[in-house]
């Protein structure tokens, strides 16, 4: 039995044991608010990212325009790890590595090794032996290192006699008594026109390393840089026209008109061949071209020499490769994806049981193209006719129907017709396993010069939105192409100033040039 002289003892220890519980539930009370907290704040920002992810990017169809949303919201996700984690440490490392690993860092990379090693000597007195290690690799990156090029050429002469001065001639250069390597250069005009960097701001970079160059001088190296790989690009379009197919699509870029005091509205078209959705033999490339406007008429002039299926969008300005080009004959291909964004544009803020019959119709559609990609033409066209062409033929049926139902100047009945204005051009891949059923890869490639216009606002000058339409041709073609731009744009421009002739410009073409 406890003794009365031991009672209070015991009551006190009691006491301690409860207030030890009480600030244990009360640390677990914190724990739970806290996590009930951090699972609110990440199911608010998951359902951003959604909608930043899967919202109108549905119709858009390419993630450039959402980058900046998604980063912050995975940011401030990162965030909200971070704080619970430095408040409540995980027992296990299982996640963080999971998180490290998700990339692979390449072999080519330059590894520099570091050794971290214990006391070799044992508390007996012996030298301990290694029995293993442990290895992790971090990625380090070094800010954009500059380096000076020497370039020295000593003169001789004999002392037996009076041959005179003999000296090596200099090497010819992109920029006669410049300071700039064609890489540089080269790394210039990939950085404004691949990673959309102004040249001022590129100005302001190079200052923090304390080497001072005005942006006037960077645009001097680009200019003289475009001039010289005017050429490439022509035989580029060249290139691109002998094909039998090819994709065109227009995009506007404001040009800076000082005497008006505002931007014109020029345009930049870009004729564009992919042919690796049905395994062609031609490598993928794209030419823009600067126009000082949308008329048809720069269609017509851009591609002339060209003969075969064109794929376009419903704009009514290729009406005039028709019209004006009875001796070459072009036949145009039009687009779904188009078509399916008149009726799309109908679901989006109300109910259309009309257009809601014709999106799923068309989605049908690209369900049978997803099975056919990546297989030949004739493979395609088969699967094509045994496939896609009887739901052709009950979609015109129902649109005939669904026409005969609404009015025609109604949003439903604009819609429809639009369709219908265009029924034989978007059939026409029913027959060819070449077609695609819209015009999207173009639409692609011309996006990174929507990106650069918004970065940019506008142009300059007409003459320097030509330089844009040029340099981004062979920036892109690279890109499609998987071809690291820097290096082409260094290797060619080299290869032009060490005279490299006309009649083989051909094999300056990204998927030609080899260094």
């Amino acid at each position: 039995m406890t003794s009365a002289a031991n009672l209070p003892d015991d009551i006190d220890a009691l006491k301690a044991i409860i207030l030890a519980s009480q600030a244990k539930m009360s640390e677990q009370d914190g724990i739970i608010e806290r996590k009930e907290d951090r699972i609110i704040r990440l199911e608010k920002l998951l359902a951003d990212f959604k909608r930043a992810l899967y919202g109108a990017k549905s119709e858009k169809g390419h993630p450039d325009q959402y980058h900046l949303a998604l980063e912050d919201i995975e940011t401030a996700m990162a965030v909200v790890h971070a704080e619970d984690e430095a408040v409540d440490p995980p027992k296990t490392t299982g996640t963080s590595k999971s998180r490290a690993e998700r990339g692979v860092l390449p072999k080519h990379l330059p590894r520099i090794e570091e050794i971290i090693a214990p006391d070799v000597t044992c508390s007996c007195g012996m030298e301990r032996h290694i029995i293993g290690e442990d290895v992790s690799e971090r990625l380090d990156i070094v800010p954009a290192q500059f380096r000076v090029i020497v370039t020295r050429r000593p003169k001789y002469a004999c002392r037996s006699c009076e041959a005179g001065v003999v000296q090596a001639p200099a090497k010819p250069r992109l920029i006669e008594g410049g300071m700039p390597t064609e890489a540089t250069v080269a790394s210039v005009i990939v950085s404004k026109y691949a990673d959309h960097l102004p040249l001022y701001r590129q100005s302001q970079i190079y200052a923090r390393q304390g080497v001072d160059i005005d942006r006037s001088t960077l645009a001097f190296w680009v200019g003289k840089a475009a001039h010289e790989l005017k050429p490439v690009h022509d035989a580029l379009l060249a290139h691109l026209k002998t094909s039998s197919k090819l994709f065109m699509d227009e995009t506007p870029a404001p040009v800076l008109d000082p005497g008006r005091g505002k931007a014109k509205k020029g345009c930049f078209w870009a004729l564009a061949r992919d042919d690796r959705s049905w395994n062609g033999p031609e490598p993928p490339g794209v030419a823009f071209t600067y126009a000082p406007g949308r008329s048809g008429k720069h269609a017509v002039e851009i591609l002339q020499g060209f003969e075969g299926i064109l794929q376009v969008d419903g704009y009514a300005g290729y009406n005039r490769v028709l019209d004006l080009r009875d001796n070459q004959p072009i036949q145009l291909a039009y687009c779904w994806a188009h078509a399916r964004r008149k009726l799309y544009e109908l679901t989006h803020n109300n109910a259309a049981p009309i257009a809601e019959e014709g999106l799923k119709q068309i989605a049908a559609l690209y369900r049978i193209e997803t099975q056919a990609r990546g297989a030949s033409a004739d493979e395609r066209l088969a699967i094509r006719q045994q496939k896609s062409e009887p739901k052709i033929k009950a979609f015109k049926t129902w649109l005939d129907q669904a026409r005969s139902q609404v009015s025609a100047k109604s949003p439903t009945g604009e819609a429809l017709k639009y369709i219908a204005k265009y029924w034989d051009g978007l059939i026409l891949f029913l027959g060819d396993g070449r077609i695609e059923m819209d015009s999207n890869p173009v639409e692609r490639t011309i996006r990174p010069i929507a990106l650069q216009r918004k970065n940019a606002l506008f142009a300059g000058h007409d003459a320097g939105a030509a330089n844009w339409a040029m340099l981004a041709s062979l920036i892109e073609t690279c890109k499609l192409n998987l071809i690291e731009p820097h290096s082409y744009l260094s290797g060619v421009l080299a290869a032009i100033v060490n005279g490299y002739k006309q009649k083989d410009i051909d094999q300056l073409l990204p998927w030609n040039y080899v260094r």
